[in-house]
């Protein structure tokens, strides 16, 4: 179950990382990978600066911090 929720979260961080990044997103598959790429990032970032996130909505918060972050990230490859 918690892998469910895991991917969950992930889908929905990689859709409002996509909305906040003024992108279209990458469609379904897509925004998974990146907001599970991002909630793994995100958990790394929080424990750097040392914050920890709790609960589904402190979960959800770190994965699409962490998604934003890849996707700046996508972004400045992008261009080079």
């Amino acid at each position: 179950m918690n892998i469910i929720l895991f991917l969950l979260i992930g889908l929905a961080a990689g859709w409002l990382a996509g909305q906040i990044m003024k992108g279209g997103g990458f469609g379904l598959i897509g925004n998974l990978v990146v907001g599970v790429i991002g909630a793994l990032l995100g958990g790394f970032l929080f424990n750097i600066v040392g914050l920890t996130a709790a609960g589904l909505v402190g979960n959800l918060i770190m994965a699409v911090v962490g998604a934003v972050v890849l996707l700046f990230i996508i972004g400045m490859v992008k261009r080079a």
